[in-house]
């Protein structure tokens, strides 16, 4: 099924952007693990549009209804089936869309495969909304991975062509602490306020700009993933690339490493502090043939420019089959890569939290 993935753990999403509500079904949970419910919360929120001029004005309390799979707080390993219900919709906003398909939007496509049956209300099934319940998934497989000592983070590496810093080559739990905490997800500050401004000049022309995220997951063993199809970095760009709008992901210095020499793009192995066996960089992004080398996972994720501008833009009539022109109305993100920093971790725990249970 197009909208489950998943081998030991797997996850199902269900719902549309404007329908009654939206969800998923986890099936592979180990039982006995403790959620923490206000820790969901606060991760959840970090994807939530409507806090600032940066987002959307569409807010939603996202929190999530358990019909299944939770009893006392711990996961029985049943199933675990959860409910966001959709309370701020405005479909009325996408009553001139049904006609003519948004430029770099799904309509199309959608219209095309499902001959104009598909609800695609605020983008339906292809919509942003269905982050939601992937970020609560995510969120109870990042607290599981705690608990073996593994951690994930990840934060807006660019945004408008504005750099943030690169993660350290040993990040730690509480680097990705204190970017989780912060209302923009940058390492340096300051250039995230230059981000911010970016931002916001583009909403000001009726535009939108993209940006890329880092992401690294720290704690891995070295000896997980197999080679060729089933690699981790298979494994990994199948599920993030079902994030909307992503275009590009990349591991370690990914395409970088294409303009080098090999003694420049080797990691060199070294004996760390500890007696472990390491390397002394981390350009492959801590994966060799498919699988973890024990130095971080770390790779980036490429985020296109919001489709949905105020601009006019040239599109065509489907009734008509004739070009015409489109204004786009409703509540849209200038910028969605600032928000889709909680996905990219969520989607890197699951996936995660899956090869471990399968090895």
């Amino acid at each position: 099924m197009a909208s489950s993935f998943g081998e030991r753990l797997r996850v199902s999403v269900f719902g549309e952007s404007h329908g009654n509500g939206i969800g998923a079904l986890i099936e592979g949970l180990p039982a006995g693990e403790a959620v923490d419910f206000d820790a969901l919360a606060r991760f959840m929120e970090r994807r939530q549009g409507g806090r600032n001029a940066l987002s959307t004005s569409r807010k939603e309390p996202d929190i999530p209804r358990f019909v299944s799979g939770i009893f006392e707080g711990k996961t029985t390993g049943f199933p675990v089936c959860l409910e966001i219900e959709n309370t701020n919709t405005r479909s009325g906003d996408y009553q001139n869309l049904a006609d003519r398909p948004r430029p770099s939007h799904a309509d199309y496509t959608a219209f095309v495969k499902w001959h104009g049956h598909a609800d695609m209300r605020g983008g339906g099934h292809f919509s942003g909304r269905l982050t939601a319940p992937v970020c609560a998934a995510g969120g109870i497989a990042k607290q599981i991975l705690v608990r073996r000592g593994v951690f994930v983070g990840a934060h807006l590496r660019s945004a408008a062509g504005v750099q943030d810093d690169a993660f350290p080559l040993l990040p730690d739990a509480a680097l990705f602490d204190a970017v989780a905490a912060k209302a923009f997800p940058v390492l340096n500050d300051a250039q995230g306020e230059a981000m911010q401004q970016a931002i916001l000049a583009a909403r000001a022309d009726g535009d939108s700009v993209g940006g890329t995220i880092e992401c690294a997951v720290t704690g891995l063993p070295a000896g997980l993933g197999d080679p060729m199809f089933d690699g981790v970095e298979n494994r990994l760009a199948r599920v993030l690339f079902g994030i909307p709008a992503v275009k590009g992901v990349e591991f370690g210095d990914g395409f970088a490493l294409s303009d080098l020499r090999g003694s420049q793009a080797n990691d060199p192995f070294c004996i760390g502090e500890n007696g472990e066996i390491r390397t002394e960089t981390n350009r492959n992004g801590g994966i060799l043939g498919g699988i973890t080398t024990g130095m971080p996972v770390r790779f980036r994720v490429g985020i296109k420019p919001t489709p949905s501008i105020s601009r006019p833009q040239k599109t065509v009539s489907l009734s008509a089959h004739q070009e015409t022109q489109l204004e786009i109305k409703g509540r849209h993100d200038p910028c969605i890569a600032q928000r889709a920093v909680p996905v990219v971790e969520a989607v890197a725990a699951l996936v995660t939290l899956d090869m471990m249970l399968t090895e």
